[in-house]
């Protein structure tokens, strides 16, 4: 179908399809906060290494002995690494909601994305304005 604004639609069907893309949105922005996350506590983590060195070198022995038996490769949510975190919410969560979404998709608008924004689109665009324009078509 080249109208994306898929008038074959119910206006409800496709208010809640675009509050379902809306909310995968917000988790797909969560997962890269989280991927943000794994990847600074493994920086702190290298950082903390290099401060135990410096303390060590500077004859802190005691301390440098207690960050590093303390804090250095410590688990940092019960029994878990970031990385084992970050796998778990894309096994558990995020998957399975990419999957619901295109199941949505796909039984309510043949798998089209963005139809409640090809509608906004549409009503918000000047026709005939440069820099307007409705397409490009899905078919093409």
């Amino acid at each position: 179908m080249s109208d994306r604004t898929r008038p074959d639609l119910d206006d409800d069907a496709v208010a809640a399809l675009g509050k379902l893309s809306e909310a995968l949105e917000t988790v797909d922005q969560a997962r890269g906060m989280l991927y943000g996350f794994h990847q600074l506590t493994g920086k702190a983590d290298l950082l903390l290494q290099d401060a135990v060195a410096g303390f060590r070198d500077a004859g802190h022995t005691e301390l440098a002995d207690t960050l590093e038996h303390d804090l250095v490769g410590r688990n940092v949510i019960g029994d878990r690494w970031t990385f084992q975190i970050v796998e778990d919410f894309d096994a558990n969560y995020w998957s399975t909601f990419r999957d619901l979404d295109q199941q949505a998709r796909d039984q309510v608008a043949g798998g089209d994305r963005h139809v409640f924004e090809a509608r906004m689109k549409q009503r918000e665009r000047t026709t005939g304005h440069p820099r307007h324009e409705a397409g490009p078509a899905l078919d093409g």
